[in-house]
Formats: C-alpha cells, sequence, structure tokens
C-alpha cells in the first residue's frame, strides 16, 4: 500500500472495517460506517507491545505520521478467500489462528476484517473472504520500530503463507467433515503434480485454463464507461543517455483482446466446450466397458458351469480365475471412469453457470451504456 499512488492507510482501513476514522494529515474523516458487508473486524497484536497499538484510529494515523516519504510504503494488504462451507464462527476461528501463527507471531500489527456477500448488491453468495492489513515495522512495548522488517518483503514469505494458508484451511475443512480442499497452485502446477504421481484422471479434470482477475474498481469503471486500452508507463523511474527520466511503456493497445470481463468470458465458453468433449469421450469410454463386463459376466459363468460339468477341472478353474480377475478390472476402471465423468460435468457447470454471470453483466452495461447515451445520466441503481 503505497503513499505514491495517492491512498491513505487510514481510509483504507476505515473502508475494509465498515467504520469512520479521523485522518489527521489530510484532516478529514473517512467514514464508512453504512458499508454493507462487513461481518467481523478486529485489531490483534504481539504479546507486551505498547496498549495503544490495538486502537485502529491511533494505529493508522501513527503510520501516517512516521512515513515522511512521498513515496513511502505504508502497510501491507492480503486479501484471502475464506470457505463458504464453514459457519461464521468457524471462519473467524480459522482467520485467527492463520493470522496469529503467521503475522502477529513475527512481531507484525494485524488488523483485519471478514467481509460477507450481500445478496442485494448481486454478490456470489459464497463470496466469503478477509482483507488483512499488516504494519511493516515489528511493534514494540514502545509502539513500532523504527526500521522496517525487509524481510518480510521476500517472494519465498509469500509463497510460504499461500502454502500455510491452503493447509489452515484443508485442516479445517477437514476437522469439520467438508470434503472441499484448497491448492494454492496454479492448475499447471496441480496437473504436473497428478501426471507425476499416476493419476491421469486428475490431470484430465485440471486441464484447463485459468480466469483473469477482476477487482471492484474494473467492474465499476465496466458499469460507467465502455473499456478500451490504453498505453501505460510501469515500473521504476530510470535516466536515458540524455540524462531524461522514463518508465517502462507497456502497450496494452496492441496485445489486449478486449476487457477482461470479455476474456474471461471467451475462456469460460473455452473451457465448458472442452470440458463436455472430455465428458463425451469418457461416457463412450464407459459403454465400451460396459459391454465388456457383461461379457467377461458370461464367461464367468461359462467357466462356474465347466468346473462341476468338466472332467479337466484344473483348466476350467484356470478359465473362472481369470475371468474373475478381468471382470474386477473392469469393474474398477468403470468406477473410476464413472468418478471422472461426474467431475468433468461438475467442472462444465461451474464453467457455464460463471459464464452465466458474467454474460448478465456484459448484458447489464451494456444497457446502462445504452440509458446513458440516450438520456445523458445514468440508470439508478
Amino acid at each position: 500500500m503505497k503513499r505514491s499512488e495517492g491512498r491513505s492507510v487510514v481510509a483504507m482501513a476505515a473502508y475494509r472495517a465498515g467504520v469512520a476514522l479521523k485522518d489527521d494529515r489530510r484532516g478529514t474523516v473517512a467514514d464508512y460506517s453504512r458499508r454493507r458487508g462487513v461481518a467481523h473486524a478486529e485489531i490483534m497484536v504481539p504479546e507486551g507491545c505498547a496498549d495503544w497499538l490495538g486502537d485502529r484510529e491511533t494505529l493508522w494515523n501513527h503510520v501516517e505520521a512516521i512515513e515522511v516519504r512521498r513515496d513511502a510504503q505504508l502497510a501491507r494488504e492480503i486479501n484471502m478467500a475464506l470457505p463458504h462451507e464453514l459457519t461464521h464462527e468457524e471462519r473467524m476461528s480459522l482467520v485467527r489462528t492463520f493470522v496469529k501463527e503467521q503475522f502477529v507471531s513475527q512481531g507484525m500489527v494485524v488488523d483485519f476484517a471478514i467481509h460477507a456477500p450481500v445478496p442485494e448488491k448481486g454478490d456470489d453468495p459464497r463470496n466469503f473472504h478477509a482483507h488483512l492489513l499488516l504494519t511493516l515495522r515489528q511493534a514494540t512495548p514502545l509502539g513500532l520500530r523504527r526500521v522496517k522488517t525487509r524481510a518480510w518483503n521476500s517472494d519465498a514469505m509469500l509463497i510460504s503463507w499461500r502454502k500455510a494458508w491452503a493447509t489452515h484451511q484443508n485442516n479445517a475443512l477437514r476437522g469439520r467433515g467438508h470434503t472441499a480442499r484448497v491448492d494454492h497452485r496454479t492448475l499447471a502446477a496441480q496437473r504436473a503434480s497428478a501426471l507425476s504421481r499416476g493419476d491421469r484422471f486428475q490431470a484430465l479434470a485440471l486441464e484447463r485454463a485459468p480466469e483473469l482477475h477482476v477487482g471492484p474498481s474494473v467492474r465499476k469503471a465496466a458499469r460507467e464507461r465502455a473499456p478500451a486500452s490504453k498505453d501505460q508507463a510501469h515500473g521504476p523511474v530510470r535516466r536515458t543517455h540524455a540524462r531524461k527520466k522514463v518508465r517502462r511503456m507497456v502497450r496494452y493497445t496492441q496485445f489486449d483482446e478486449g476487457s477482461r470481463a470479455e476474456f474471461n468470458t471467451t475462456r469460460l465458453r473455452s473451457n465448458a466446450g472442452k470440458l463436455g468433449l472430455r465428458a463425451a469421450k469418457v461416457q463412450r469410454h464407459l459403454a465400451k466397458l460396459k459391454t465388456r463386463r457383461v461379457y467377461y459376466a458370461a464367461r464367468l459363468r461359462e467357466s462356474e458351469r465347466a468346473e462341476t460339468s468338466s472332467e479337466d477341472r484344473t483348466s476350467a478353474w484356470e478359465r473362472t480365475l481369470h475371468a474373475r480377475r478381468r471382470a474386477a478390472q473392469v469393474q474398477w476402471l468403470i468406477a473410476e471412469l464413472d468418478r471422472l465423468f461426474f467431475q468433468l460435468l461438475g467442472l462444465r457447470e461451474d464453467q457455464l453457470v460463471r459464464l452465466t454471470v458474467w454474460s448478465n453483466r456484459f448484458r447489464y452495461r451494456r444497457q446502462d451504456l445504452t440509458h446513458l447515451r440516450l438520456t445523458g445520466r445514468s440508470r439508478p441503481r
């Protein structure tokens, strides 16, 4: 969270906690007390630190005061999706345990808020999530240290936090008897892991393209105007041989293919089509295996009758044993392919549901933009 982006950590904390906080540096009051969807908010502090660090307004105004640079980093924010299968109390316990183990134990002050979906705003009913604001300096009995802890900025630390969060969620889900599991790795990494352990069925189900994240600011911009790509400068400021200050220019107009929502719609449609083709292929394989099961069942009955009537009982017994083994193998394959078939259908259904959601958002946005062009004002929401 950078001051160079024009942001205030006091306003940021007020918005996430759904409260009103006075911003001493700006001389304003950030009032978000009417914000809906804030299920819980609290501050967790290390043992033995100053008591005033537990007060939200005092804490973040102090952070604003000790950071004097115009490009200062004021705080670190981490957003975490929460399992919708758990109850509110179970989600709170999960977040508190994770925050205490991973952040507070290292000396950070953590201001976290749990947000619940608001049906009136069109939120997905499963969209429970938590916002964590972390201090960049360790807490002491006198306040925050003068020097920031740079080790907290490492990529290795972020990866370890992601892995630990997945582990905490899976332990909570398993402990409450839920079958859902979380994997923090990319789809490609999960598929490679499935192939390495010989799980071809799971690898097949993971063979789909990921979506792009579309945040609230992008959704709001899409409602107000039609999205359009433009070139933007990114990265640090560098000096050329002519001593001019320049930044790297990213040519979005050259490689963008529509908005993020359009990209996700195309990708979801492609994923659903591929999953449907795989499900049809598995269904054809199942039909062949069921025919083989009938064949081996008939062979088994014949060999069993031969055991009682034939003089060569040894040969008949061997044929019976072979038929039983083959029938068991076919039955196992049928069970595994049945599981894969319904898994593919579930994944396809999920992609189609998400496609419907994105398509509806497009339709509403197009209606709003048409209304705006005809009347000169936006439709009331």
